[in-house]
């Protein structure tokens, strides 16, 4: 890879013929339209957050350096911005009035409202550049280098330059965009930041059960995102029509597995509302999250909710009652033991031998408190399981 300096490009010409598009994914231009500043394999602007990006003009104005930029040149007088483009366009947003900064005076101010002074010393900073020329992949490499620092790349984003193409182009276009009517209902069921490719990695992860490298390098070129599209709104659908309530805990959970394993099956959306909140209102449930997958699979595996055991003073309770009515009686105070035939049917446990159960399993509707608590020993509950 070849690379050359370039120390005389100022911010004027950087922005000169600046075009920003509020919908992600779309290409941002300057430098008179010879340069594109978001090429289809850069993550989307995420600096609009009212401090990195009035960082980047305090610097300026302060006169402190704002970082090397990296161009690739594509052809003659043709350039797209490797590295900077989170600066570059946050610069770009500024002259074009999208937000405020400090002035020298530290008075809050939009462009157009600085002294003619400010706004020289803004547009006549040189800025330091390195001009790029190699092959797509050692550029790409490139790209992954040097994005390192600052704000982490994530793994999806450098799939994006690796696998760029008309076919990410696209998905971008889809599962990127902040601005699209859908990302609010998807929201309460992928987590993440749209903006930062959590929402489309989520779909190509479903549609290619996991293999998202693969899926990507062999649709690459494709001009349609059908099959993506199709199955994401296909899990979505069931679950919105599955469970008709929304709830927070829903977000980011295996939807697409549990579609796979449950999808045929028949469920009544009304039935399955009154269980969600039964189970919502439960005392015994610790963990929300599991509801979801504890109803689709026939509310077969309590295992999912970690229901609450019992206190420590409820089994020491359970544990004197029952072993002072048993020695009443000359028998074990395990009461599996005590009603066999074997050697422990008059034995006596220690605390520490026992466990405390659910006489009616919870599964079953059975509460956890003293009345439906059972001591029995290691041995015989181990063995019980939920009958």
């Amino acid at each position: 890879m070849i690379t050359t300096l370039k120390t005389d490009i100022t911010i004027r010409e950087i922005v000169e013929g600046f075009e920003y598009n509020e919908l992600e994914g779309k290409g941002l231009f300057g430098l008179s339209g010879k340069l594109t500043i978001q090429p289809e394999y850069q993550r989307n602007y995420i600096y609009a957050d009212g401090r990195k990006d009035v960082a980047v003009i305090d610097s300026i104005l302060k006169g402190y350096p704002i970082g090397v930029l990296y161009f690739n040149k594509i052809d003659d007088d043709k350039y797209e911005v490797l590295d900077g483009q989170q600066r570059i366009t946050s610069i770009g947003r500024f002259v074009k009035g999208k937000f405020a900064a400090k002035d020298t005076n530290d008075h809050e101010q939009y462009y157009s409202g600085m002294s003619e002074e400010q706004r020289k010393l803004i547009l006549d900073k040189e800025l330091l550049i390195y001009i790029c020329e190699g092959e797509e992949q050692e550029m790409m490499k490139w790209f992954e280098t040097i994005n390192i620092a600052g704000v982490p790349l994530k793994i999806q984003e450098i799939r994006n330059a690796v696998y760029h193409g008309q076919y990410i182009t696209k998905a971008k276009e889809v599962f990127s965009n902040s601005q699209d009517a859908n990302v609010q209902k998807w929201s309460t069921y992928v987590a993440g930041d749209v903006k930062r490719q959590d929402f489309l990695e989520t779909a190509l992860d479903w549609v290619s059960d996991g293999q998202i490298d693969a899926y990507m390098s062999k649709h690459r070129t494709d001009d349609n995102i059908e099959e993506l599209k199709n199955h994401f709104d296909k899990v979505i659908d069931w679950v919105s029509n599955t469970f008709t309530n929304v709830h927070s805990e829903m977000r980011g959970l295996e939807w697409n597995r549990l579609y796979k394993e449950y999808g045929s099956n028949p469920y009544d959306p009304k039935e399955v509302a009154v269980k969600v909140k039964e189970l919502y209102t439960s005392y015994e449930v610790r963990r929300k999250k599991g509801i979801f997958e504890y109803i689709l699979g026939g509310m077969e595996d309590p295992s999912l909710l970690e229901i609450r055991i019992f206190e420590p003073s409820t089994i020491k309770t359970a544990y004197s009652q029952q072993t002072a009515k048993a020695e009443e009686k000359g028998v074990s105070n395990c009461p599996v033991c005590a009603s066999g035939s074997n050697n422990n049917k008059d034995r006596t446990y220690k605390l520490s031998e026992m466990d405390a159960d659910h006489v009616t399993a919870w599964s079953n509707g059975g509460a956890t408190d003293i009345s439906n608590c059972e001591m029995l020993c290691i041995t015989h509950n181990r063995a019980k399981g939920n009958r």
